[in-house]
């Protein structure tokens, strides 16, 4: 800053300060929806637990009823039935008691928790008044009763009477929130204040969620529609597009096509149903898949794997490290962040280390305990906050996946066309703006979201709350992986069955093919209601919109191109289509294309056995490679200890760094292993290869003393390239 003049000086702090306050009104908007979602949340187990208490009270009440219904019984003992009733209520707590537990029955019925929202919502109110004084929304429709409503809401903050007296709309609000907020006594409608509050602050939650609101220089929360490129700067770019992808070009020629293949795929499959001995359609029309039987692992594929578990090196973790560097150079991505050269002894040591030691979760302290005094926990650091970037990790990681693509034992594998994505919690303090409580895994943390190759390599890894809908993810990290490897398939598990998911790939040439579990409860769809089919015709209930689609074809390239030019992030875009809204039509365009695209996805996923023991193959590769991370991950108990977001997200790719470094040392030393066993005359089938996997540990050492040796330099790549096929 003192190299450069008053008003460049001036301009850059402007900058900053303006960019922090974006930023705190998008962590603000953030805090506000995760309090939201905890305050439903609590409300939900609350009415849970009412009802458990409730099931005594109940018993008791019918007890009760039966004991009246004795007394009117023509077989009860002559006695008269009042004074017979007053007893019965005596002993069981007296009128105005029953009366009430009636009450308390009759008003938690059903699965309405709103009425228990408030007492969890009260302690946060004035939080939340605070919250929308500072921040300014707006409606992105023309319909702004919501923003209204927040208007009148704000102005009455002062307000602890029960009722606001001011006028307010509430037609856009649900039927079962107005029993509750309005109340009609001898003829005035009243307006019940403390449900009002949290009535309106749920919509605005919701309606922030799905874009229906923003909020005024905000980025995450930003009116996404001013951030696509406009269709007049699209048009030019619209028929190259369409002819790289092989869609049409007119709107009316895209849907013809899609009904077609629609309409194709659906004769096919009930004409091949007779033939299909692995699907059975129930009398109540539900599809039913018969378990395939288990692959059995080949003698000579054992035999194979005991021969490299026997031969496979002991490699220590940073000689791992230090190897990969001499044959990628990765560490070169690192370096003082102003980009000046790197100033420091012995920089490639330093750098190594700091991977190896946020990589492993040791924190500085810990493992500078176990370096023998070669670096300080100071200088772990400075190098990790000064010298290494999420921009460098990544361009490191890239490094490392082009180097290996090019190892033959890679494409027995895969061809990297193929990709598949699944998350995996982490533990974090709860206290931060990424930790959330997980209900599957139980304790608060954050998942790291992987894509991972069909070669078994990670590309591309997001750190997000367990709350968050995975699914925006899935295309993200894709359009965001730089390698060579450039797949055009992507698996996902049930979080990717979303329609907008679907629709978005489809557009961007990207084929998604999720395992869903429960698939038998999604809906397929028919192209027209006349269309009926002779086997299948039970599966289908609904039909496509055609005219929905081709109606808002201009608005769906919009968005496909804008970003492709990186104007606008797909999860940004998907984490506002993932959402209901029955004001926006470009949701509504993208959940129909979306049926129609996974409607034909699920079809074939039904008559292909192949088909689904790819999708299974696949997602068994991920979540291997969760847990195969995982074990890299040994230090600070798993639990990512900073709460600063970029730090933590620096810590997942940290560990993909380590992670694929081990991967690509294996893979050479397999290599190498394959070879010599060659030259001693062993032989394996192609298949036998294929089933092998670079997630090998057991050979690798995590504990000791962690000593670098840069002077060992290890041997040439160029030997190890040729399996003899």
């Amino acid at each position: 800053m003192k190299d450069i003049t008053l008003n460049k000086q001036l301009t850059l702090l402007l900058c900053l300060i303006y960019s922090a306050q974006v930023q705190t009104r998008d962590y603000l908007v953030e805090m506000f929806l995760k309090q939201m979602k905890k305050i439903h949340n609590l409300a939900i187990e609350e009415l849970d637990s009412i009802k458990k208490r409730q099931q005594i009270t109940t018993e008791k009440l019918v007890s009760v009823l039966t004991d009246v219904l004795v007394v009117f019984n023509e077989d009860a003992p002559d006695l008269k039935p009042i004074e017979q009733l007053q007893a019965i209520f005596k002993q069981t707590g007296g009128v105005e008691q029953l009366l009430t537990e009636c009450e308390e029955i009759n008003a938690y019925q059903g699965n309405n928790y709103f009425p228990l929202l408030w007492r969890f919502y009260k302690s946060h109110r004035s939080a939340f008044f605070r919250v929308f004084k500072f921040l300014k929304i707006e409606s992105t429709s023309s319909d702004d009763k919501l923003v209204k409503a927040v208007e009148i809401l704000l102005s009455n903050s002062h307000r602890r009477g029960e009722w606001i007296e001011t006028e307010v709309d509430l037609s856009f609000i649900s039927q079962q929130w107005q029993k509750l907020v309005i109340v009609q006594s001898k003829d005035v409608t009243r307006v019940m204040r403390r449900h009002l509050e949290i009535c309106i602050f749920s919509y605005v939650a919701a309606e922030l969620k799905s874009g229906d609101i923003c909020v005024f220089n905000s980025e995450a929360y930003a009116d996404y529609r001013e951030q696509l490129l406009s269709w007049k700067d699209c048009q030019p770019l619209v028929e190259a597009y369409c002819q790289q992808l092989g869609f049409p070009t007119k709107a009316e020629d895209f849907v013809e096509n899609l009904e077609n293949l629609l309409t194709q795929t659906a004769s096919s499959v009930d004409q091949g149903y007779p033939n299909n001995t692995s699907v059975v359609i129930s009398e109540q029309g539900e599809p039913v898949l018969k378990r395939p039987s288990a692959n059995r692992e080949s003698a000579s594929l054992k035999n194979l794997e005991a021969l490299i578990s026997e031969r496979m090196p002991e490699r220590n973790l940073i000689d791992i490290l230090r190897d990969v560097d001499y044959w990628t150079n990765f560490t070169r991505h690192f370096g003082p962040l102003s980009g000046s050269d790197s100033k420091l002894e012995r920089s490639t040591e330093r750098y190594l280390l700091t991977t190896f030691t946020y990589g492993c979760n040791l924190g500085a302290t810990q493992a500078a305990r176990h370096m023998r005094g070669v670096v300080t926990s100071r200088m772990l650091t400075f190098v990790n906050q000064r010298h290494i970037s999420l921009k460098g990790l990544n361009t490191a990681l890239v490094d490392i996946i082009n180097r290996y693509n090019v190892m033959p034992l890679t494409k027995f594998w895969g061809d990297g066309t193929t990709a598949a994505a699944d998350g995996t919690k982490y533990d974090l303090y709860e206290q931060n703006l990424l930790s959330e409580y997980h209900i599957r895994y139980g304790g608060y943390g954050g998942i790291a979201y992987h894509h991972v190759a069909d070669s078994y390599i990670a590309l591309f890894s997001h750190f997000i709350p367990c709350g968050t809908w995975e699914a925006v993810y899935i295309i993200e990290g894709l359009l965001k992986n730089t390698s060579e490897i450039q797949p055009s398939i992507i698996h996902a598990d049930t979080q990717g069955q979303s329609t907008p998911v679907f629709a978005l790939s489809y557009l961007l040439g990207i084929q998604l093919m999720p395992r869903i579990r429960n698939w038998q409860d999604l809906v397929f769809y028919r192209p027209d209601k006349e269309t009926v089919y002779q086997h299948i015709d039970s599966l289908f209930k609904g039909v496509i919109n055609w005219e929905l689609i081709q109606t808002h074809w201009s608005d769906l390239l919009r968005v496909v191109i804008s970003i492709k030019k990186g104007k606008i992030s797909s999860d940004m875009l998907l984490r506002k289509l993932g959402n209901y809204s029955r004001k926006n039509k470009l949701y509504q365009a993208f959940r129909e294309l979306g049926r129609v695209i996974r409607t034909i996805f699920l079809l074939q996923f039904i008559s292909d056995q192949k088909f689904r023991q790819q999708i299974t193959a696949m997602t068994n590769k991920v979540e291997s490679y969760n847990g195969f991370s995982k074990w890299f991950c040994f230090g600070g108990e798993g639990v990512i200890a900073s709460n600063d977001p970029e730090q933590q997200e620096k810590t997942i790719k940290y560990g993909d760094l380590v992670a694929n470094a081990v991967i690509f040392h294996n893979v050479v030393d397999l290599t190498e292993v394959l070879l010599q066993l060659r030259k001693e005359g062993f032989f394996w089938e192609r298949e036998d290869f294929a089933a092998l996997s670079p997630y090998l540990t057991s050979h690798i050492k995590r504990f000791g003393d962690y000593l670098i040796d840069l002077d060992t330099i290890p041997q040439a790549l160029d030997e190890k390239l040729n399996l003899g096929f």
